[in-house]
């Protein structure tokens, strides 16, 4: 196994700690990215994806580990934030050698990195790197974790709906509200069960054909449309991305009839200055590491021995920040995600270990 550590200034970032991993044996090819421990040890989730670069995984772990930092120290826990990603696909590459080498490099960190499941990686998946690994979260039931991490995540951005709901309409109820779910798989699918208990119009996409009929069948009620291009001109009252980041780009921003942007997908804003035109066009967005919080409220519930009745209402205050976030954007006359990087920044700054990293 060959590890290498950079210093985050040869990419241009304010990381504290990017580490790239290959295990030829068994070929994974990793990176780590730790973006602040100000409130404590990183906690995010890997994410096994096949990346057309190196250059291509760099960017997204980056990006994904800051945001995690936010994330965290919005929802109040006392951890920072990181990410790792492992680069190929999972279907052809995953396999026992590889994730208990994977376990070896997180350990190699010592506990300032903390993983979990994401994007092709699972509960399961995160029992096998724990036979390696003593800093592993979102592990299955029967070894004593939390399980799929995507129910709350799920269950967080309802509530941030509900909350994104009583600011624009004044009410919580989502009922008789048509909402397009773009993305149905781990955490878009337990969307769809909220959002149809409650009575709203549903609207689903995803290139995953199984995923959609799977989910047809369970709710008939709902409609499904071609692809995300063809969901977005639909007539909807709430647009929640579900899937890869960078869904709220220029032209799907112009496309869109939605006046509410609540989804659980990571990094939605495609590019700097994309919030302001949600805002010239009168779209409320919630920003995505602030609704999708649940997942890591309930991982880190993991760390306390985990209790699912105590993360889940731990969870329910993503209502309330998210209400917090929308109202202190409208008295500062600023975009909710500017408000939501304030808040989240000002924690870091007033309760963190300033001028300090996390040693274990």
């Amino acid at each position: 196994m060959t590890l290498r550590s950079d210093p985050p200034s040869a990419f241009g970032s304010r990381h504290e700690q990017v580490v790239f991993c290959h295990d030829e044996a068994s070929g994974l090819k990793a990176i780590i990215a730790i973006y602040s421990t100000a409130l404590g040890p990183a906690l995010g989730g890997t994410r096994f994806y096949p990346y057309g670069s190196e250059a291509e995984a760099l960017t997204d772990v980056l990006n994904l580990s800051q945001g995690m930092a936010y994330k965290n120290a919005l929802a109040g826990l006392d951890l920072g934030g990181g990410k790792a990603v492992i680069i190929g696909d999972p279907a052809e590459l995953k396999g026992e050698a590889l994730l208990r080498a994977y376990g070896r490099f997180v350990q190699s960190l010592n506990g300032r990195y903390f993983t979990a499941c994401d994007v092709g990686t699972f509960s399961a998946d995160m029992d096998v790197v724990a036979r390696e690994c003593d800093f592993v979260t979102g592990r299955t039931v029967q070894h004593g974790g939390a399980g799929d991490s995507s129910v709350l995540t799920a269950f967080g951005v309802y509530q941030g709906m509900r909350a994104s709901a009583q600011h624009q309409w004044g009410d919580t109820s989502l009922a008789g509200k048509r909402v397009g779910v773009a993305g149905v798989g781990k955490v878009g699918r337990h969307l769809v069960g909220h959002l149809v208990d409650e009575g709203a119009h549903v609207v689903v996409t995803d290139p995953c054909a199984p995923a959609v009929a799977a989910l047809a069948d369970t709710y008939p009620s709902i409609t499904v449309v071609t692809d995300t291009d063809t969901l977005i001109r639909e007539p909807l009252d709430i647009y929640a991305p579900c899937a890869l980041g960078g869904a709220l780009d220029d032209e799907s921003i112009e496309a869109l009839t939605a006046t509410i942007v609540c989804g659980a997908a990571n990094n939605q804003l495609a590019h700097e200055g994309i919030e302001k035109r949600l805002e010239e066009r009168g779209i409320t967005y919630a920003p995505d590491y602030c609704v999708n919080a649940g997942g890591v409220i309930q991982v880190a519930d993991e760390l306390e021995g985990f209790d699912f009745d105590r993360a889940k209402l731990r969870a329910t205050s993503i209502y309330d920040t998210t209400l917090g976030v929308l109202r202190r954007a409208a008295a500062d006359g600023v975009p909710p995600s500017v408000a939501a990087d304030r808040m989240a920044e000002q924690r870091m700054r007033e309760i963190g270990r300033l001028g300090q990293v996390y040693l274990p």
